[in-house]
């Protein structure tokens, strides 16, 4: 083999081998932009999920809020309706109690009404003493039954008729005034207990009035507001 053979076998070896290498760099370029592509691809999704929940949570806490404000506002509007209700229920009240104080401007009426609440006291006692307390302006009026409501609790309670005995150091409050009063007032009625003070029964009209509302009260508010509970 002379020199020029060699020479040409040295070069078709250069070549094969410089294509080789080029085939092998193209091998590696693709392979590494593949794999770039795939990382890239992964951290593109990875970067979506992670915004997809970040959008999610915020949405959640979104709604959450949502939630939180409009039973913040609901309870607010239920406390606003129910503290109205007790208004109108408190203003019927108080209506009805001013209408009591013309109870005790019938003389007779009330006359006959006193006796009635006197008797009805005895008989819750059946004490064979007591004390009675009123109001100031009633004490005529008192007196003028006493009598009389001692008898028949005589004959209903089938016992002797009790000693009553009429406070006159402590009455009962006075009547609650047109232009209104701070204090304590009365409407009528009677407070009747033993004489040693441990049982007492307290029929003044206010306190009628007061079991009474206390009683009827759920049947008030649902002949009131029935259509705006509805």
């Amino acid at each position: 083999m002379n020199d020029a053979d060699v020479s040409k076998q040295i070069q078709q070896m250069v070549r094969f081998i410089r294509q080789e290498a080029e085939e092998k760099a193209n091998e590696i370029s693709v392979s590494a932009e593949e794999e770039f592509n795939i990382e890239k691809l992964q951290l593109f999704e990875a970067e979506k999920k992670k915004i997809k929940q970040d959008y999610e949570r915020k949405l959640k806490q979104v709604d959450i809020r949502k939630k939180i404000e409009y039973s913040t506002q609901l309870n607010a509007s239920r406390i606003k309706v129910l503290q109205a209700q007790d208004d109108i229920v408190n203003a019927l009240k108080d209506a009805t109690s001013k209408e009591l104080l013309r109870a005790s401007q019938d003389k007779n009426g009330y006359k006959k009404l006193l006796k009635g609440l006197i008797v009805q006291s005895l008989l819750r006692l059946k004490e064979p003493a007591v004390l009675l307390r009123c109001r100031e302006a009633d004490v005529s009026v008192v007196e003028s039954v006493l009598e009389e409501a001692k008898r028949e609790y005589a004959e209903k309670a089938k016992l002797q008729a009790p000693s009553v005995m009429l406070d006159t150091r402590v009455y009962l409050p006075p009547p609650q005034t047109s232009a209104g009063t701070h204090g304590l007032s009365c409407s009528g009625g009677v407070v009747v207990a033993s004489l040693d003070g441990k049982i007492v029964c307290e029929n003044t009209l206010d306190a009628r009035l007061d079991l009474v509302f206390k009683q009827k009260l759920p049947q008030v508010r649902r002949g009131l507001f029935d259509q705006v509970n509805a």
